[in-house]
């Protein structure tokens, strides 16, 4: 393997550190204890681990969390009330209602009903708009996530080609305009399911962030020498010599793109630790801005 591993673990231990700090000086300094609400709607069991993870990283940051947990079949209209009490509430800071929801609730009405000033997701259209023309506001943290990954390889990325493949909401769009804006200055190409060929675009990229949600998305054959890779993806390929019989893996090859690449980052181990440092990132600071 010729590419250096990108240690999103090491990154988010060193940023949660520097987190806690933040926080105990805001609560020494204000009095004021940064607080994060989620509220999980259902039993899934994916959310349901993903939710004791953010507790747990609050906890380390010495952050209030207050975990809101409501029956599948309860009333959207309930959850809607439960946001807008949390909206009031001066105890919380940032708020979070984990997806997906169970079949029967409007999310886009859910996401918009959070108060912008504590999207701590960075959902809102609110804050959407304002990242789209670069006002401040909460960056959504795994896009936030995966420029810090990229900024720890040492690359300038101005005037840098960045490709990402995939266009969801959450990730290939977001990350597509935090690449572009002014402060990283990369000129960036959007692939998605459309892209007759999306190698074409890789082929000439100094980085390529590869969001679909599909393994072997990215080979080695499809790099630039030397470009640095963000793989996005977590998917389950059947493993029978695995005790769980299956294996994580990444949208990316990873023998074959680590063999090119300057620079990737690994599945498990890369973005995915990333992203619960980038909320309490965006909850201490809409802790600070309240404390004003």
């Amino acid at each position: 393997m010729a590419a250096t591993l990108i240690d999103g673990k090491k990154l988010a231990a060193e940023m949660r550190s520097q987190i806690a700090e933040g926080v105990a000086q805001l609560k020494a300094e204000k009095g004021v204890t940064p607080g994060l609400a989620v509220i999980l709607v259902g039993d899934n069991p994916a959310s349901l681990s993903y939710v004791a993870a953010k507790e747990k990283a609050c906890a380390e940051a010495g952050m209030y969390s207050r975990e809101i947990r409501l029956p599948a079949e309860t009333p959207e209209s309930d959850l809607l009330a439960e946001i807008v009490r949390l909206n009031a509430d001066p105890a919380i800071h940032g708020i979070l209602v984990q997806l997906p929801l169970p079949r029967g609730f409007d999310e886009k009405k859910v996401i918009d009903a959070i108060a912008p000033e504590k999207d701590v997701d960075g959902f809102t259209p609110v804050n959407v708009g304002k990242m789209l023309i670069g006002e401040e506001c909460f960056l959504p943290c795994t896009p936030h996530g995966i420029v810090k990954l990229i900024e720890v390889t040492g690359m300038d990325l101005a005037g840098k080609h960045a490709v990402v493949i995939g266009r969801s909401n959450i990730v290939g769009k977001p990350v597509a305009v935090l690449l572009s804006r002014k402060s990283v200055n990369a000129t960036v190409t959007l692939c998605h399911t459309g892209t007759r060929d999306v190698g074409a675009f890789t082929r000439t990229a100094d980085v390529v962030v590869v969001a679909a949600g599909r393994p072997d998305t990215l080979t080695g054959d499809m790099l630039k020498p030397g470009a640095v890779v963000i793989d996005v993806g977590v998917n389950r390929v059947p493993d029978a010599s695995k005790p769980k019989g299956y294996r994580l893996c990444g949208d990316a090859d990873f023998e074959s793109c680590a063999a090119v690449a300057s620079a990737i980052t690994p599945v498990p181990g890369g973005v995915g630790p990333m992203t619960i440092t980038m909320l309490l990132w965006n909850t201490l600071e809409s802790a600070r801005r309240a404390a004003k």
